[in-house]
């Protein structure tokens, strides 16, 4: 026979229960907390052993030494991402913390995480992948960093351990956060992504405001079906629960009142970076100088709506992703840079403060803000169309030397299919020389960015090495190869520095030894007499410069390297056989 539990144990024991599920965030009086990453981390592994459908898996190492945790949730307890695959399975990737001072949506999940598991409600079409914290790096680094931000009482810092900012890093991948994300995203292959992030700018009246994959950018089939359904029915549902949404950028070129411009998230952000792999991705940006009770309620109320939408459109996403991939397979022209398209303009209806201006208290010059007192409803205008202003049409293969190590490791970790030369192969094909190309006066994010890069590209014969790699663009992973290996490509590696070093000259010459060996070259080659001479006549410079007319004689002599400014990335325009491995 059953000893019967004293009714007061019993019921202190059902509130430790109920207690140990709620979250620091939850547990706080002001509800103006938000967890640590050791308080994240024992908060879902408490929730891992009491509910059989939530799995915790570490992936890589940050910088700060520990591993990024990612949370599934699977309804039916398969956590095989091939499997999952295979069972017809959508998964959605949802990003925490890469900006630790913009916490909500790590506090957001973690609420969320429970009231699926606890009320039953996992969807049975999605799986659910959460990264805890991204940027565990700076999360430990806590303190108040952002000046303009209301709340949480403590936070961290934006840069991680390097100091890098890692919304900035997805293409280059210099940290090892970069390179667990990575391969998260491409062992689990997402069809939607979520970053979660805190905005700034204007004073308005929204809580949330949201960023999506530009649609000029997008890939056209899920650019229509975001634009239609999926964005569509996430304004109405937020909406619809309290916390309507607006396109994030008010105030961010000025006041709210001269129009939003829509973000052009390049690859190097992770919904750029989203796009380049096939994926739909949105970025939440919810309000800085909002409580942050609202904030983190209307994270989660977005992360709701989401997955709703992701369960019910469960096989149109499926289709879509299948489409696009076999769409992007056979692409022949891909887009590399964009610029905003003034001309065309679509309204939208906002709803903020007056700005208006009165003496600062600091310089006792005028100064903004925005009268809360005063708030006002109108049509503002949205700029939201952009056009391409570098346009590349791809080659057959791509062949990689492997002496560029860093650009094949990236190429494994995306799952980009590669081959290698079975043996030394000399080949016919394009090479691209630098012509011009401009340079940051000052680093960002630990490099220094080229722009307006200028190609001259010429037919060669190239000796290749055995082991280099052959990467052939007919692969659902095309817009990653071409976006990144063509130097004038916004996020390019060549615009990351990846290849440096084929910008600086190696040999030389010693003007008095050169100038005997100029002048045979001269006499014995009367085209090249004409060449300088032409010059000569262009240029009044030259003319008066033994120097300058030295050196246009080596550059055009066979003692001139031919490596210099060479990109190293050969271009195979004809489907050649190649003896590969």
């Amino acid at each position: 026979m059953m000893k019967k539990i004293p009714v007061l144990l019993l019921c202190l024991v059902l509130f430790t229960q109920a207690n140990a599920q709620l979250s620091p965030f939850e547990l706080s009086k002001d509800k103006n907390y938000s967890a640590t990453h050791a308080e994240v981390i024992a908060y879902y592994q408490k929730l891992a052993k009491l509910y059989p459908q939530m799995r915790m898996i570490d992936y890589g190492m940050t910088d700060v030494g520990k591993p990024l945790t990612l949370v599934v949730l699977s309804k039916d307890k398969t956590f095989d991402p091939t499997l999952i695959k295979k069972q017809d399975k959508r998964v959605l990737l949802i990003n925490n913390g890469i900006h630790p001072g913009e916490p909500e949506g790590i506090d957001a999940s973690m609420m969320l995480t429970r009231d699926l598991l606890k009320g039953n409600k996992l969807p049975k079409d999605v799986v659910i992948c959460i990264i805890a914290v991204y940027n565990i790096d700076g999360n430990m680094n806590r303190g108040h960093s952002r000046a303009n931000q209301n709340g949480p009482d403590a936070y961290g810092f934006r840069g991680n351990y390097r100091n890098l900012d890692l919304n900035r890093d997805f293409i280059k991948a210099d940290s090892r956060n970069a390179l667990a994300f990575t391969q998260i995203l491409n062992t689990w292959q997402p069809e939607v992504l979520l970053d979660n992030h805190v905005s700034d700018g204007a004073d308005y009246q929204y809580v949330m405001t949201l960023i999506e994959t530009q649609k000029d950018k997008q890939n056209p089939l899920l650019a229509d079906y975001t634009a239609r359904v999926m964005t569509a029915d996430l304004y109405n549902g937020m909406k619809k629960s309290g916390y309507e949404m607006i396109p994030y950028g008010a105030g961010e070129s000025g006041l709210p009142d001269n129009g939003i411009v829509s973000f052009m998230e390049t690859p190097r952000f992770s919904t750029g970076f989203a796009a380049q792999h096939n994926m739909i991705s949105y970025m939440t940006e919810t309000h800085m100088l909002k409580p942050f009770d609202k904030r983190l309620y209307a994270t989660y109320n977005f992360m709701e709506q989401l997955i709703a939408i992701c369960q019910r459109d469960a096989k149109t996403i499926g289709e879509l992703r299948k489409k696009v991939d076999a769409q992007v397979s056979k692409q022949k022209s891909f887009d590399l840079a964009w610029s905003l398209d003034q001309s065309k303009i679509d309204t939208i209806t906002f709803k903020g403060y007056q700005a208006a201006y009165k003496p600062s208290e600091v310089s006792g010059l005028p100064r903004l803000y925005y009268d809360r007192n005063k708030p006002y409803t109108k049509a503002i205008k949205f700029f939201n169309t952009y056009k391409a202003t570098a346009t590349v049409d791809k080659p057959v293969a791509y062949v990689i030397p492997q002496a560029w190590g860093k650009v094949i490791d990236l190429f494994k970790l995306n799952k980009v299919a590669m081959k290698q030369l079975a043996h030394d192969t000399t080949l016919s094909l394009q090479m691209y020389y630098i012509a011009d190309y401009k340079t940051g006066a000052r680093p960002y994010e630990g490099h220094y960015i080229h722009t307006g890069v200028k190609l001259t590209p010429v037919d060669s014969k190239i000796k290749f090495y055995a082991g280099d790699y052959v990467v052939y663009v007919n692969q659902p992973i095309n817009r990653y190869i071409v976006e990144t290996l063509e130097p004038q490509g916004v996020d390019s590696f060549f615009a990351w520095n990846f290849f440096d070093s084929v910008l600086g000259q190696k040999e030389y010459f010693s003007d008095y030894v050169f100038e005997d060996v100029a002048a045979a070259l001269l006499k014995a080659d009367p085209e090249l007499r004409k060449k300088l001479d032409e010059e000569k006549a262009k240029d009044p410079k030259m003319a008066t410069s033994a120097a300058a007319q030295l050196n246009f004689v080596y550059r055009n002599s066979p003692y001139f390297e031919k490596t210099y400014l060479r990109y190293p990335v050969g271009r195979l325009l004809t489907d050649t056989k190649l003896d590969l491995k």
